[in-house]
């Protein structure tokens, strides 16, 4: 049977061959370089000749070095918001994003109209760090596009700086973790602005996280009555082995091809590709981007 009379048929069936699309959650603390990363990834899309849509969630959101293909600013207005409704900035957010979530079957359906046959979209979120732990906007936004056929991915970004203070690594793991279970979706944990980190010797004991390392890092740092709860938290993130970091370097093209790699590699596009592997003899000092 040639192939145009099997589709007669499926289709004669009322089977439909749903087309599939591809989503980035990009996600992180505030000023960790989320807009950075995606204008950084749009450009190197651009150069190598691939199709990449950016879309802006975040309402406060003013300067942008990518072209917006959607944009949240267009559904709600957070100087109105706080204006109407006397929030504050943090209140008036986190009211546009619950708009957003009631504005599922609406503005964002009618947006999703023009991105579906194998597009390729990167949401760029705000950095409240409730919206990827408790709150359940982002959990419904994503569960939504599922439902619309499309692969995500949550690309969580941590400043690299982080690395430089135990302490602060912990909680940015701990907040990583946090977001995955919240989730509940393929999982890329990136350490961002690596061009901006002076000391990068010990950037491996980072990258794959050791409980035990940091444990003995952290109770150096700490009195002795956290001793427990240091390694309560070890504990935990050595039992669920799922936190562990890619360095991005966005001066260099083979750093941001490398990330790029993974994350198509999580939520299966182009399939047919061999997913590149991580040259051991790349380093991320201050030699500049790669050629």
């Amino acid at each position: 049977m040639a192939s145009c009379d099997i589709l007669s048929v499926l289709f004669g069936l009322g089977v439909w061959l749903a087309t599939m699309g591809y989503a980035q959650l990009v996600i992180g603390p505030a000023g960790s370089g989320k807009s950075t990363y995606c204008s950084s990834l749009y450009e190197h899309c651009e150069t190598v000749g691939r199709t990449m849509h950016v879309v802006n969630l975040d309402p406060a959101a003013e300067i942008f070095n990518y072209p917006v293909a959607m944009d949240i600013r267009e559904l709600v207005s957070l100087e109105d918001v706080m204006e109407e409704l006397g929030l504050g900035p943090n209140g008036g957010l986190m009211y546009c994003m619950e708009y957003l979530e009631d504005s599922l079957h609406d503005w964002v359906d009618e947006e999703l109209e023009n991105y579906r046959d194998d597009d390729y979209l990167i949401f760029d979120c705000p950095g409240q760090i409730e919206l990827f732990t408790h709150v359940p906007v982002l959990k419904n936004f994503v569960a939504h596009l599922q439902q619309k056929n499309f692969n995500v991915c949550v690309v969580y970004l941590l400043d690299s700086q982080f690395i430089t203070d135990v302490t602060k690594f912990i909680s940015g793991c701990m907040s990583s973790l946090s977001a995955m279970i919240q989730l509940e979706l393929p999982h890329v944990n990136i350490l961002s602005k690596m061009d901006l980190l002076q000391d990068k010797s010990n950037i491996d004991d980072y990258l794959d996280p050791n409980p035990r390392t940091l444990l003995a890092e952290l109770n150096k740092r700490m009195s002795p009555r956290f001793a427990k709860l240091n390694k309560a938290l070890m504990e935990m993130v050595g039992e669920y082995a799922m936190v562990n970091f890619i360095p991005l370097d966005i001066r260099k093209e083979r750093s941001i091809q490398y990330v790029l790699s993974q994350i198509d590699f999580c939520i299966q596009f182009g399939e047919e590709a061999d997913v590149k592997i991580k040259d051991e003899d790349e380093d991320f000092g201050d030699d500049g981007p790669d050629s």
